[in-house]
């Protein structure tokens, strides 16, 4: 059985996703998604948010330098995992733009 691909639109900068268009919100993504791959958005969203708990955790460390720390790995590899995804579900305009940002 064929899943039906649904529009959401996305707000990178305050993770949300959004089912229509919010006349008040500043998305920046178009995607086409099933449940499924909704799901697993949501999924990278919230490990990036962990990761990045951790990336402040870490800043208010002063002798730890942020090139020799992991969490900061992390919390880059999880913005890529959340840019590729939206790359391989968004429109045409999604695409252009996360080509341009040089981030995959």
């Amino acid at each position: 059985m064929e899943q039906i691909k649904k529009t959401y639109y996305i707000d990178i900068e305050n993770t949300q996703v959004y089912s229509e268009p919010v006349e008040d919100a500043d998305w920046q993504f178009k995607i086409f998604a099933t449940d499924e791959e909704l799901a697993q958005l949501n999924h990278c969203i919230n490990e990036n948010y962990d990761s990045d708990l951790k990336t402040f955790t870490r800043a208010h460390v002063p002798f730890l330098e942020y090139h020799k720390e992991s969490k900061n790995d992390e919390y880059d590899e999880t913005m890529a995992g959340i840019y590729r995804l939206i790359y391989d579900l968004g429109d045409e305009e999604a695409r252009r733009h996360i080509e341009g940002m040089g981030i995959l």
